[in-house]
């Protein structure tokens, strides 16, 4: 591919008060061995020097164009307004979370994907989070997964190779098909795109690590962690798309698995931790998804992992039982 022919590629980064990486950032993008990019910087607000260091690199590239929201955005809508100031002639689309950063063959390596396999929506890779490589479990060394069945093993329980907003390259097309883009009533409406998207197209797979993720507690990972709003959000995913991957006997017993052990971390969370902002929180999520709380499955809690650690002593004495019984020893 060469410059001449490469397809316009959307940028983006959201970012709301991240003057301590943001210039990292901007150097990833400017690193790029793919040239033919737009880059668009959505400061939201920032009170801090967010806007000055977006400034200064636009100053420098003119392919780098800054927006400012007029009012303070919550983290998925701001991604909303990005989504809709990408270009008309962009054919991809890949965002760039403010505090993480691209290894320099990221763009080309994802567009060589995508061009080579028309079907393919969304185009991913390893990705590096702080020392651990992650979004792996794919088979080496295919480009390319049907949509529905990498959909199908995830709620089967496989690997989750999604990673976040900067592990993937999204076709602009699909993006623009759907207003909006990402479901604001989901904290993990990243993670629902993609199911939402592969509905229809398939998934390309690049084998390398290209993205770098950062964790520390000024990130929404954190507060994401404390109140575990993964479980809450993977529920939402589930019930919304469960049957478009699965059979509804599959999707009735992975449902009842979901809901059994989302009542164990209620139970743990709020009865023996105390933890009033964990029981508030999912209390009103799983109420407004359809399922609220029964204080009669959660009063079978304690009950049922009593009696889960009684038939798993007594299983373990029984075959400690046979093997003695059984023994060369014995058989004598």
């Amino acid at each position: 591919m060469n410059s001449t022919s490469e397809p316009l590629v959307s940028i983006l980064t959201p970012v709301y008060n991240c003057e301590k990486y943001l210039a990292e950032c901007i150097e990833s993008v400017l690193a790029q061995t793919y040239n033919n990019w737009e880059y668009v910087i959505v400061n939201n607000c920032s009170t801090d020097r967010t806007l000055e260091i977006a400034e200064r690199y636009a100053r420098k590239d003119q392919r780098i164009r800054i927006h400012n929201t007029t009012q303070l955005l919550d983290v998925i809508k701001n991604h909303n307004y990005a989504f809709r100031l990408i270009s008309p002639e962009s054919k991809y689309c890949k965002i760039v979370q403010a505090d993480d950063w691209l290894f320099p063959d990221c763009i080309r390596k994802m567009v060589e994907v995508a061009e080579s396999n028309p079907t393919v929506g969304i185009v991913g890779s390893y990705r590096l989070e702080e020392r651990y490589v992650s979004c792996d479990g794919l088979p080496y060394p295919s480009t390319m997964v049907s949509g529905k069945e990498i959909c199908r093993s995830r709620f089967l329980g496989g690997p989750y190779i999604f990673g976040s907003p900067t592990t993937i390259l999204i076709r602009s097309d699909l993006i623009r098909a759907r207003k909006p883009f990402y479901n604001e009533s989901n904290l993990h409406a990243d993670q629902e795109a993609c199911y939402d998207v592969l509905k229809d197209s398939d998934f390309g797979f690049v084998h390398q690590v290209l993205t770098f993720t950062r964790r520390h507690n000024e990130t929404k990972t954190t507060y994401a962690r404390r109140l575990n709003t993964y479980i809450l959000g993977e529920l939402i995913i589930f019930k919304k798309y469960g049957r478009t991957y699965l059979s509804e006997q599959e999707y009735n017993e992975i449902l009842t698995k979901k809901m059994g052990a989302y009542y164990r971390y209620l139970f743990k969370n709020f009865f023996l931790r105390k933890r009033k902002e964990v029981w508030d929180y999912h209390k009103k999520g799983l109420k407004e998804l359809g399922f609220p709380v029964s204080y009669v499955k959660l009063f079978k809690v304690p009950f049922v992992i009593l009696l889960n650690r009684f038939l798993a002593v007594f299983r373990i004495k029984k075959q400690d039982f046979l093997q003695k019984k059984y023994s060369p020893g014995n058989l004598r």
